[in-house]
């Protein structure tokens, strides 16, 4: 059940000494806390291996939120709720510990026996973790019970199938929030508000009207450090099967009866299994894959990836991914969804570009006797708003000569300054327990289900890498993806 106000809990964070909980989970607190939007009666257990005490914890947690908001108000009695636990994560003795602490602060702070356990660490000790938390008493209690997870859920559909057999062994699918903080980003929350509450394009959202979707999702750096992770995970693994599949589905669900968790993941289920599977040798047809190699920049010298830190000087690892996906459905039959997202990229922008089909006829003209097309873009990150790009009359003259004129919307700048972070919202929705945005298992396995088709044909074909400069936005084969289909991609920086 949802609840409209945040109740009092316990927050055990597994990996709190690490990079994600210093990034982005203490500041997103403290945001909620500053806000009214956390309880008064909550506590923060920090577990990690480090012989750190509460006091290491607490300048820890500080100076991660003074690193992100330099006026951090009552930031003394904020880090008061921190506790720092030293732990095994194999070792029922030190979940023993944890629970006489977890007891303990439950008394102290009166916080009803709810309880979330968020595992900000390696997926590998996922089914481990929450194994002993039912053998070891943590998850009796007469309150709440909720696991978050990061991603990756899995490293294929097998793996997938058995990290989610051992931990629904401990804990119901409705106790389980698999975490995806492209989920809890406005923009992307906002694309079910601009297709359901606006009359102008709901009936226009449809093959008979729409003639292409783009979604592309670069980043101009490089797996930087994370070259040992990216060596087994891949772009497909990494943003295809979760972050541009999710926004896939957002955009072509039907409408749901009721805003209920269950109702729109099952719209979003619906999209998933339709699908077109993409078998074998058609991979090429509907995949391209791509690894940036070196170049210069503004006069500095860019490795590329088989020269950074960790990464085999042979790899086969995809860091760019571009895709035409079809939907085999009635609404959605024969409009191509193109997805792109890579690595050492000409920007770093996430935007969704929706292309209306051309009139029917063209009573007006430029130059090359060519309307521009209606585009509907909407821009994720790092800016967020919308545009709305149409056709007027050019002001001079009597001419009826047409220019494209663009209606814009920005988050930043009028309706949202200092917009929640992804996961301010998502840790505000899971403890008032409203799963709308986090992945059900049906999603994820679907998703893998499609995803792993296309990453065992490459695994078997030597790719022929590097195939885009760092820098660019990526290789050639991928506007050739397009131009067969009669498209091109749209320069997302001219989109603004």
């Amino acid at each position: 059940m949802i609840q409209t106000e945040t109740p009092a809990s316990l927050i055990m964070i597994f990996g709190a000494t690490g990079d994600l909980a210093k990034r982005k989970l203490y500041p997103s607190l403290y945001h909620l806390y500053r806000k009214g939007k956390l309880a008064d009666h909550f506590a923060v257990i920090g577990v990690a291996r480090r012989p750190w005490t509460n006091d290491v914890l607490r300048e820890h947690v500080k100076d991660s939120v003074l690193t992100s908001i330099k006026d951090a108000e009552n930031i003394d009695d904020f880090i008061s709720h921190f506790y720092y636990q030293p732990h095994d994560v194999s070792d029922s003795n030190s979940y023993i510990e944890l629970k006489n602490l977890a007891d303990e602060l439950d008394n102290k702070y009166t916080l009803q026996g709810n309880r979330i356990f968020y595992l900000a660490m390696a997926p590998e000790f996922f089914g481990t973790i929450a194994e002993h938390l039912k053998m070891d008493g943590l998850t009796n209690t007469e309150g709440f019970n909720r696991l978050v997870i990061e991603k990756p859920f899995g490293h294929d559909l097998e793996s997938a199938i058995q990290l989610n057999n051992r931990i629904r062994n401990v804990f119901p699918e409705n106790e389980i929030y698999r975490i995806d903080h492209y989920l809890g980003k406005e923009m992307v929350q906002n694309i079910e508000v601009i297709r359901f509450a606006n009359a102008i394009f709901e009936p226009l959202w449809n093959n008979r009207f729409i003639s292409n979707i783009q979604i592309t999702s670069s980043e101009v750096l490089g797996v930087e450090e994370r070259g040992g992770y990216y060596e087994t995970s891949g772009a497909l693994r990494d943003m295809v099967q979760n972050h541009m599949l999710q926004m896939v589905a957002l955009l072509a669900m039907e409408p749901p009866i009721k805003l209920t968790p269950k109702e729109i993941r099952s719209e979003k289920v619906k999209v998933l299994g339709a699908l077109r599977p993409v078998e074998n040798e058609e991979v090429p047809q509907y995949f391209v894959r791509g690894q940036y190699g070196p170049s210069n920049l503004n006069g500095q010298e860019i490795p590329g990836y088989r020269e950074e830190l960790n990464v085999n000087p042979d790899s086969n690892t995809d860091t760019y991914v571009a895709g035409k996906l079809m939907i085999d459905n009635f609404r959605w039959a024969g409009v191509p969804f193109y997805i792109r997202t890579g690595k050492r990229m000409q920007t770093k922008s996430t935007k969704i570009i929706i292309q209306f089909k051309d009139v029917p006829m063209n009573l007006y003209y430029k130059s090359d006797n060519q309307l521009a097309p209606n585009l509907l873009v909407i821009h994720i990150q790092p800016e967020e708003g919308i545009t709305l790009h149409l056709n007027a009359k050019q002001s001079s003259g009597h001419s009826t000569e047409t220019t494209p004129v663009k209606l814009d919307f920005s988050n930043n700048d009028i309706a949202g300054l200092n917009t929640p972070e992804a996961y301010e919202k998502l840790l505000h929705d899971c403890l008032r327990g409203d799963a709308t945005n986090f992945t059900h298992w049906d999603e994820v396995a679907l998703s893998w289900s499609f995803v792993d088709k296309i990453s065992n044909f490459w695994e078997n074909e030597k790719a022929a890498f590097p195939n885009y400069e760092a820098g660019s936005m990526g290789p050639k084969e991928a506007d050739q993806l397009l131009e067969k289909d009669g498209f091109f991609w749209w320069n997302v920086s001219n989109l603004e």
